[in-house]
C-alpha cells in the first residue's frame, strides 16, 4: 500500500501585509489570491492533483464559479469566514456557504494562522475533521509540542496536523518549503512518509504571485512566483513513484488512516 501526500492550500484573502503595516484594500487582497489561483490551476491539472482547498467564505462569495468549478476535482473545506476576523458563529456561517455554492458537504476545517479552537464548536458547526494544528514549535505563534504528530482523535473530532519529521518535528509548512535547501525538504519528507505513512503539506495560492512589492519578511517573501511553482513541480515529481496524491476526505477514508487511529 502506498503512503498518500495531502497537498492542501488556503484559498482566502491575502492580508499578510497588514500584520506589518501595509495597507491594502480588500480588492487586491482578492486579486492576489485569484492570480496565485490561475497560476496553480494549469499545474494541478497537468498532473491530475486532487487537493484540499480550505477556502474563506469571503473569498469563495467572490469567485463562486471558480470555487464551483475547483469542487469537481478538488476537495474544498472551510477556512472560516473571513481571514482576518473571526467570531465562533462564523464556523456555521462559512460552512453553509461553501455548501451553497459548490453543492457538496464541506466536512473539514482550518481555522486561519492554525488558530486554537473549541472542538466542541467545531462539531457543532457540522464538520468531521479539524486541521487547525501543526504540531511543532513556531516562535511568537504557538508551541504544539505536547500534540500528537499524526492524525488523531479529539473526543468525537478526527484531527489531522500539518505534517512535521519524525522525532525533532521539523515543521514541513509553506515557508520550511521556501526556506530549508530543497534537498533537505524531500529527505525530511520522505522520512515522514516512511514513519508517519502519510504527508500532509500547507500552502498559500498567494505565494505563487510576485510579492517584490509588499514590506512582508525575507523568510516568507523567499522563492515566489514561478520559481515557488517549479520548485512545487519537482516536489511532486521526485514523490510521485512512492506515494499517492490526494484529498484529506480520501486519506481519512483510507486504510491508512485507519492504520495509524489504531
Amino acid at each position: 500500500m502506498k503512503s498518500m501526500t495531502i497537498l492542501s492550500f488556503d484559498v482566502e484573502e491575502f492580508d499578510m501585509p497588514l500584520e506589518y503595516g501595509q495597507q491594502i484594500s480588500m480588492d487586491e487582497q482578492m486579486e492576489k489570491g485569484r492570480e496565485g489561483l490561475a497560476a496553480l490551476i494549469p499545474f494541478w491539472e497537468k498532473y491530475e492533483l486532487p487537493c484540499t482547498l480550505f477556502t474563506t467564505a469571503n473569498y469563495a462569495l467572490q469567485f463562486p464559479d471558480t470555487i464551483s468549478q475547483l469542487s469537481q476535482t478538488h476537495e474544498i473545506a472551510s477556512h472560516t469566514y473571513y481571514h482576518s476576523f473571526y467570531e465562533p458563529e462564523h464556523l456555521l456561517s462559512s460552512r453553509l456557504a461553501l455548501e451553497n455554492i459548490t453543492g457538496k458537504p464541506v466536512t473539514g476545517l482550518r481555522m486561519p494562522r492554525m488558530r486554537k479552537v473549541d472542538m466542541k464548536d467545531v462539531q457543532f458547526a457540522g464538520y468531521s475533521y479539524d486541521s487547525s494544528i501543526n504540531p511543532t514549535y513556531i516562535p511568537g505563534r504557538y508551541n504544539n509540542f505536547h500534540l500528537p504528530a499524526t492524525v488523531y482523535r479529539d473526543g468525537d473530532m478526527i484531527r489531522v496536523p500539518a505534517s512535521v519529521s519524525p522525532v525533532i518535528r521539523l515543521p514541513l509548512f509553506w515557508l520550511a518549503f521556501k526556506n530549508y535547501p530543497y534537498n533537505m525538504f524531500l529527505r525530511l519528507c520522505r522520512q515522514t512518509l516512511r514513519k508517519h505513512g502519510y504527508l500532509c503539506l500547507y500552502f498559500h495560492p498567494w505565494e505563487f504571485t510576485n510579492l517584490d512589492d509588499y514590506k512582508l519578511p525575507g523568510y516568507a517573501k523567499k522563492i515566489t512566483g514561478v520559481e515557488l511553482l517549479n520548485r512545487l513541480e519537482k516536489l511532486v515529481n521526485d514523490l510521485a513513484g512512492e506515494t499517492e496524491f490526494n484529498t484529506i476526505q480520501h486519506f481519512l477514508s483510507s486504510p491508512a488512516k485507519a492504520k495509524i487511529l489504531n
